[in-house]
């Protein structure tokens, strides 16, 4: 039976986040790469920008993996919903940190620059993906992410998402959810940024994982260097399939699910998945019985 660390996307992050991170190598590396600019990255004003949100939530995920590791509970396997895929691929040794945040950096700059304002993400609960994909015109509005069997996200202009978060709702939808996020991910959009980024991640050196890098946007296990790079760099402009991903982990022998902070988002979606085995919010639930549960999964005390 296996692990896994899973590691959020936008919508977790709130403002203070960062300063009760430890002053380890993670951020000393992160100070050597940003400067001073990390001391302001979690303020209430810096994170109104997509670029601080997706360095903050790659900082802290990074840094909270590494001390969970160094606790002794070694996953087999990582996945990532969006910007989460940048500290899985750094957890499972297949992109370095350093290169992390400058493409990380960047991603948030093409992403906001893009859609400065208008635009962004909604949530559908109480709805399958087919009654979805029957309202959005695949224009302005979009499939997003299919977060569970009747959680599906849409992305587009806020006026076209206004509108189908109305005939939604009419149809029976429990709720329909203007998300905290000012772009709109994960659909046709931001195609162009998405080959911006994957050129520049031509020149970055990824390399082939030590663990399972699972795809939250294929619901693969990937483990050449070239399809990792081209994953990262492209899923901001791909569905994100995280409801079909933990399917797939599952049917990998994972039975321990630890997310990543912050938040707990991700924990609620998978339990949903594995009724058979154990999900914790790392931030919630904490390192000791994270610990705990590792050690009865792999049958040490």
């Amino acid at each position: 039976m296996k692990t896994l660390f899973t590691f959020p996307g936008q919508g977790t992050q709130r403002a203070g986040m960062l300063h009760a991170l430890p002053r380890d190598e993670t951020w000393h590396t992160a100070h050597a790469v940003l400067g001073d600019e990390l001391r302001q990255l979690d303020s209430v004003d810096a994170l109104q920008h997509t670029r601080a949100v997706q360095l903050t939530l790659l900082i802290t995920a990074v840094s909270a993996a590494r001390q969970l590791i160094a606790k002794g509970v070694e996953p087999d396997m990582v996945c990532g919903l969006s910007i989460g895929a940048y500290p899985a691929a750094v957890i499972a040794g297949a992109l370095d940190f350093k290169d992390a945040l400058k493409l990380v950096a960047l991603r948030g700059e093409l992403m906001e620059q893009a859609y400065p304002q208008g635009y962004g993400l909604t949530a559908i609960s109480g709805m399958t993906l087919a009654q979805v994909e029957a309202l959005v015109d695949n224009r302005q509005s979009f499939i997003a992410n299919i977060n569970a069997e009747t959680q599906i996200v849409i992305a587009g202009s806020d006026a076209a998402m206004a509108a189908v978060a109305q005939q939604a709702l009419a149809q029976g939808a429990q709720r329909a959810h203007r998300l905290a996020i000012s772009v709109p991910s994960h659909c046709a959009l931001l195609s162009q940024p998405a080959q911006q980024l994957k050129a520049a991640m031509d020149s970055i050196n990824v390399q082939r994982p030590h663990l399972a890098y699972l795809s939250g946007n294929s619901a693969r296990v990937l483990w050449q260097p070239e399809r990792i790079a081209e994953d990262l760099a492209m899923n901001m402009a791909r569905s994100v399939r995280w409801h079909e991903a933990m399917v797939a982990a599952r049917e990998r022998d994972v039975r321990l699910v630890i997310e990543m902070p912050p938040g707990e988002v991700l924990t609620g979606l998978t339990r949903n998945v594995q009724c058979q085995g154990e999900c914790l919010a790392l931030e919630r639930n904490g390192e000791e019985l994270a610990l705990r549960l590792f050690q009865r999964l792999a049958g040490t005390s």
